[in-house]
């Protein structure tokens, strides 16, 4: 008798709402919080977001290796310019100072009485110092006697007919020439040696 009373024993229900084991629905598969995204397409979104910005990252490095680059070019650009126009300015100053270099060499070969050496000494010595500090900034007397004739570098005035040296070669020289870091400042004015037998020719030449 006990073990039928306790068959027919009934669940006490809880705030009023009866409890039923047969009725308890069952969990759906839609309501489980597990079931969202699957993994494979979280794994997908992450990689494309990291190739993302990967390609970003690779984008600001070019940007910044062109930048720099472009920096490099134009602060060589400025020193570049930056010493032509200082080249410039000394090449003005030199030119300007050449005429004072014929003075002295005037005033040297116009004073050949001894009585004159002590002059020539000092004149002599002024003279040096002054080329000293042109020729340090890159100022170069142009070569030109005994040498051959160079349109480029030489001024021809006059012709010398004689068969003592080649023809074309140079004889005496009238005014130094200069040159300030490989450009011609003013030529050298000189005469021309001309061989008789091809002395039309090399008029033609020096002219």
């Amino acid at each position: 008798m006990a073990e039928a009373k306790r068959g027919e024993e009934k669940v006490i229900p809880i705030d009023g709402v009866p409890f039923d084991r047969e009725t308890e629905p069952a969990q759906s598969a839609s309501e489980d919080p597990s079931s969202g995204d699957s993994p494979a397409g979280g794994a997908t979104s992450l990689a494309e977001e990291f190739e993302k910005l990967k390609a970003e990252k690779e984008e600001l490095m070019q940007t910044m290796i062109r930048r720099q680059a472009d920096f490099e070019n134009f602060r060589k650009r400025t020193e570049r310019d930056r010493l032509e126009e200082g080249r410039r300015g000394v090449e003005r100053l030199i030119t300007d100072l050449i005429p004072v270099l014929d003075g002295f060499d005037r005033a040297l070969q116009g004073h050949e009485d001894p009585a004159y050496e002590e002059y020539r000494k000092g004149v002599t010595l002024i003279r040096k110092q002054l080329w000293d500090t042109i020729a340090k900034h890159g100022v170069q007397r142009i070569e030109a006697a005994g040498k051959m004739f160079d349109p480029n570098m030489h001024q021809a005035v006059e012709r010398l007919e004689t068969e003592e040296v080649p023809d074309g070669t140079i004889v005496s020289v009238f005014q130094d020439g200069y040159q300030f870091h490989g450009r011609v400042l003013r030529p050298a004015i000189v005469r021309v040696a001309v061989n008789s037998a091809d002395g039309e020719a090399s008029g033609r030449n020096v002219n």
